[in-house]
């Protein structure tokens, strides 16, 4: 059965992000933290080491209550804006930005970008250096013309964004829609880079069922285009953790770095 689009003010009543990260992140309990989490690191370790994308300003757009998509951009940019819609996400990451005694644990994780940089020893390091790096926590709104309105935002070098605009967008046209507001906040010549799932129509938190964009490779490549980006790279993998269907329908999961022309 086809699952119903989720409103927002859904999200704002249901969305429990501490049983996201036991869903989802925990290091004995989560489903994501072998293939997927592998896939992102490795993905942004490589991107942000290569040298073609650094600067001085990046954007996380739909940040979550998760941090393990920042640990290699902080070694690449001057500053760090992140993101979300939901105010008890934005609690969550603000706790561990503080270093709060019930913030979320996301140690293992900050270790395997650690190895991935040739310094398993360095982890403290790693941790403080992203702390200095964000410099907001701001509310955005994938539905809105100017996401972070009323907030003036500067033009970004890169904007990424993970396991997002799937949940918001009820359908191609509204995802290219968000990638074509999107180029007002990145510099010309900058940087977009999107990482989620494909051919997913749902994802639990907990109990909770949420809706979510079963988009195809075709359909991604399509929507950047139309939205008038150039396409630098597309990676594709299948899912082969069969068993964790359950709570979440993606069939695979991709990486799209593009850029807006100068």
């Amino acid at each position: 059965m086809e699952t119903p689009y989720t409103p927002s003010q859904a999200y704002i009543d249901e969305f429990d992000p501490i049983a996201y990260y036991r869903t989802y992140y925990h290091p004995k309990e989560g489903t994501l933290v072998g293939e997927w989490v592998g896939f992102v690191l490795r993905n942004f370790h490589e991107t942000f080491t290569s040298g073609d994308v650094k600067g001085d300003l990046l954007i996380d757009f739909g940040t979550g209550p998760t941090i393990y998509q920042l640990l290699s951009a902080c070694e690449a940019f001057n500053k760090i804006i992140t993101s979300d819609f939901l105010e008890q996400n934005r609690a969550q990451l603000q706790k561990w930005l503080r270093k709060d005694p019930d913030a979320l644990d996301w140690t293992p994780i900050v270790k395997m970008v650690c190895e991935l940089e040739g310094n398993s020893e360095s982890c403290k390091r790693k941790e403080e250096k992203l702390r200095r790096t964000v410099t907001k926590v701001l509310k955005c709104d994938a539905l809105k013309k100017k996401p972070y309105d009323p907030v003036e935002m500067p033009q970004a070098d890169c904007l990424i964004s993970c396991l997002c605009l799937e949940g918001p967008c009820k359908d191609v046209e509204s995802f290219t829609h968000v990638l074509r507001n999107f180029k007002d906040l990145i510099k010309p010549g900058g940087h977009i880079i999107i990482q989620s799932v494909l051919n997913s129509s749902y994802y639990y938190v907990g109990q909770k069922k949420f809706f979510s964009l079963a988009i195809t490779k075709e359909e991604l490549e399509k929507a950047f285009k139309e939205a008038g980006y150039e396409i630098v790279k597309l990676k594709v993998i299948p899912l082969n953790e069969k068993s964790r269907l359950d709570i979440s329908g993606q069939d695979g999961y991709y990486f799209l770095h593009a850029r807006k022309p100068c």
